[in-house]
């Protein structure tokens, strides 16, 4: 097992966690995925029944940043309470990520999506802050789906 960072998240999926690490991994550069240990034999307890092959401790680090995942089963699913900050260098990275990650496009404002997991992201230029110092600035991202940098420097 490879050794944990001092906190990390843990993304509860419900059957797909291989399939998101393996996705996640190929969206953010310096990732891999470290380990991947899955249930044991179901006859061992009545809480490994019909998990069998799926994944009781996924670890992988996404762009340096360490995260660990499991198949629960469908008890809890994502939501918007929390999310992931992607700062990005220039629209272009925007554009990027927004592409790979943003698959509802009713959970799209601001910079916020949600990718085909159910999980948030927040695709944000690294300078977001100083981008929004106006109220001009901060009505145009009100509006905006994706952040679009052109449109919130010219506000």
């Amino acid at each position: 097992m490879a050794e944990l960072a001092p906190i990390q998240p843990c993304l509860w999926f419900d059957d797909n966690a291989r399939e998101a690490m393996e996705y996640y991994v190929s969206v953010f550069p310096n990732s891999r995925i470290r380990s991947i240990e899955e249930y044991p034999d179901e006859k061992l307890d009545a809480h490994f029944t019909g998990m069998s092959g799926k994944v009781l401790n996924g670890q992988f680090t996404l762009n340096g940043v360490d995260f660990v995942c499991l198949d629960g089963g469908p008890l809890f699913t994502f939501n918007e309470a929390v999310s992931f900050v992607v700062s990005c260098d220039g629209q272009e990275e925007v554009d990027r990520y927004w592409e790979a990650l943003s698959h509802v496009p009713e959970a799209e404002q601001c910079g916020w999506c949600k990718d085909r997991f159910g999980v948030s992201w927040q695709i944000i230029p690294r300078n977001m802050g100083e981008l929004v110092s106006s109220p001009a600035a901060i009505q145009v991202m009100m509006q905006q789906k994706k952040v679009v940098i052109a449109e919130l420097e010219s506000a």
